[in-house]
């Protein structure tokens, strides 16, 4: 419990803090007076760390978030240097700093998460051609082979691009070392000796591979031919009919082509290969395949190289947003139920940030806290922009008003429209706090995220 609730508040005030600090450069920038930066909690104020150009820095008594605030940001004060007297431009540009900022921190946070060590769909390479002239073939390897473990570390392949991956694994979870290679040949595990200094990616240089043992058994439903055929969870798909399951190939496509038939399907089982006989159904129950199987990739922790780190990072959390804006329209769809669409007030991102932090603890990863620190800065920067007074958002509404308007709004009437708006959030927190109490724990399974 100690754990959730310093952590909760370590996180959130830290994504409040950078917010805020976008709404206090660009304040800056824009020649807007800050009277006060509070770097950490609400007031009452407990001490002023120091004074910068007029700006009082400082540390307050309820610890969560900050804040700052700019002279006449919520009165009818038009003099010189206050928010109110600030061009349209110049109060939006202030507005818009802080989300993004979060938005910023999010995709930071999202790279960050990427090149700690993060989960990804693995296979292992089987070789297909290896000519004379490779280093694969003078240490032995022959087409067919397929790379297990190189000493103590998995060597996986990207099944979508081929690429090896560099796998990050903690010391305990790394599985028994090996003497130098270890691979199957004809379905036989062996061990070939290596002179020092080949690795993976020397070995698989000019040679065809194929990625291989990248989707295991996650399901098997109850009454289904894969039942009675003895096919169990946990066995991962190498072939069918003798035709290996590739990218290209996926099991779902080759089973489609033998529908009604017994089919020969191949998995490796602990280390054990096994053929086993299933029917294909041509129509089976709603909701179950033809075999009766769930198929979900096998994932583990890697590294990412830095281009696509940054790169797939960048992009998730633009998918996250876009996810996050089309929200309201799948509600009225229908392709999104409520529940699913559910608000978290504080509690329920405290149960989240906890079992984050309780997760990097037992696993030794970052990425369930670096991962978790993204979407909710995001959700942050996103929320913030919404048009409600009192938000970031609301307020860049009343500038829209007053461009269309040719007029401002009396700063005063606008004050007092956001602090009745503040009112209803505070409400509105409330209620969802209950609910959050009421509904339990929030939970992510992050060691299964982690293919641990």
């Amino acid at each position: 419990m100690l754990l959730t609730i310093v952590s909760f508040f370590l996180l959130l005030g830290l994504l409040m803090f950078f917010h805020e600090l976008g709404h206090y450069l660009a304040a800056r920038r824009a020649g807007i007076e800050v009277e006060e930066f509070g770097v950490f909690g609400f007031p009452p104020r407990l001490f002023t760390l120091f004074t910068y150009r007029g700006t009082k820095f400082t540390v307050n008594a309820i610890p969560f978030g900050a804040f700052v605030r700019m002279k006449g940001e919520d009165a009818g004060d038009m003099e010189p240097g206050s928010f109110n007297a600030a061009s349209a431009g110049a109060r939006t540009v202030v507005l818009v700093a802080g989300p993004a900022m979060n938005l910023i921190l999010a995709v930071l946070f999202s790279v960050a998460a990427l090149l700690s060590g993060a989960p990804a769909w693995v296979g292992h390479p089987a070789l297909t051609q290896v000519p004379p002239e490779t280093r694969a073939a003078q240490v032995g390897l022959q087409a067919g082979d397929i790379l297990v473990q190189h000493r103590d570390s998995p060597i996986y392949v990207d099944p979508e691009t081929g690429a090896l991956w560099e796998v990050r694994l903690l010391p305990a979870e790394r599985p028994p070392a090996v003497t130098d290679l270890q691979l199957y040949r004809d379905r036989r595990a062996q061990i070939l000796a290596l002179p020092d200094g080949v690795g993976p990616e020397e070995l698989v240089e000019g040679t065809a591979y194929e990625p291989v043992l990248f989707s295991r058994i996650f399901l098997v439903a109850e009454g289904s031919p894969a039942e009675a055929a003895g096919v169990q969870v946990g066995d991962r798909i190498y072939a069918l009919n003798g035709i290996l399951v590739t990218p290209e190939r996926p099991l779902s496509d080759l089973v489609q082509e033998h529908k009604g038939q017994v089919v020969t399907l191949t998995v490796l089982r602990d280390g054990q290969w096994l053929d086993i006989q299933v029917l294909a159904r041509e129509n089976p129950p709603p909701g179950q395949g033809s075999m009766g199987v769930g198929i979900q990739a096998v994932t583990a922790p890697v590294q990412y190289p830095l281009w696509r780190a940054v790169w797939e990072g960048a992009w998730n959390i633009v998918l996250y947003v876009r996810t996050l804006l089309a929200l309201p329209v799948l509600l009225l769809l229908g392709e999104v139920s409520p529940n699913e669409a559910s608000v978290s007030g504080p509690v329920g991102i405290a149960q989240l940030v906890g079992g984050a932090v309780s997760a990097t603890a037992q696993t030794g990863f970052w990425f369930p806290v670096l991962q978790l620190a993204a979407i909710i800065s995001a959700g942050l920067g996103v929320a913030n922009l919404l048009p409600i007074p009192a938000l970031d958002g609301g307020r860049l509404l009343f500038i829209a008003i007053e461009k269309l308007r040719g007029r401002r709004i009396d700063p005063e009437k606008e004050g007092m429209i956001h602090l009745i708006g503040f009112a209803l959030l505070l409400g509105l927190m409330a209620l969802v706090t209950i609910s959050d109490i009421r509904s339990g724990p929030e939970a992510i399974d992050w060691t299964q995220i982690l293919g641990q």
